[in-house]
């Protein structure tokens, strides 16, 4: 039996739950001058800049990008920001990922960043797939799924049509 992929999230869909968690992220900080948006590299950086663009729209808050390299295949490995932890230090951050799947990369970004003095920290994933391994939630998320282990959601957010995909 072959199974057809389903979109679950068209370009309408992600462009409102990209507005909406930009408005839960700025409501969350509606007294900050800045916030960092920690994108983990590639997806979950792609998706923090459209998050920039949409608070840049919505409030007075200043947005500064920070593109995460994590290892996805050894998360153990040294994890790199592409901005010095001085300049997030006693900020409040958001680190960002497209799916939410068992937590591993997410940990793993958040143990980083736990070395450093934040103000606030929170998560924001665009899917949520509830089948963790490790003890992290997602604070804003578009949208939460229960899915069988064997299914995998690829997310699409460059180009002219953005799109969420459970194959």
């Amino acid at each position: 039996m072959t199974v057809k992929n389903s979109v679950i999230l068209n370009h309408s869909e992600i462009t409102n739950k990209i507005r909406r968690i930009a408005f839960q992220i700025y409501e969350n900080n509606v007294n900050e001058d800045e916030i960092i948006l920690a994108g983990i590299d590639s997806n979950g950086y792609i998706l923090a800049k459209k998050l920039k663009i949409a608070l840049t729209k919505i409030s007075d808050i200043s947005p500064v990008l920070c593109k995460v390299s994590i290892d996805k295949k050894n998360p153990l490995a040294e994890i790199k920001t592409s901005i010095p932890s001085s300049e997030y230090e006693n900020k409040s951050l958001v680190l960002v990922d497209d799916v939410l799947n068992s937590g591993t990369t997410l940990i793993y970004g958040v143990k980083h960043f736990l070395n450093v003095p934040l103000k606030q920290f929170k998560t924001a994933v665009l899917v949520n797939r509830n089948h963790k391994k490790y003890p992290v939630k997602a604070d804003f998320k578009g949208i939460s799924l229960s899915t069988s282990l064997k299914e995998h959601i690829n997310v699409f957010l460059e180009g002219k049509t953005f799109e969420a995909v459970l194959e």
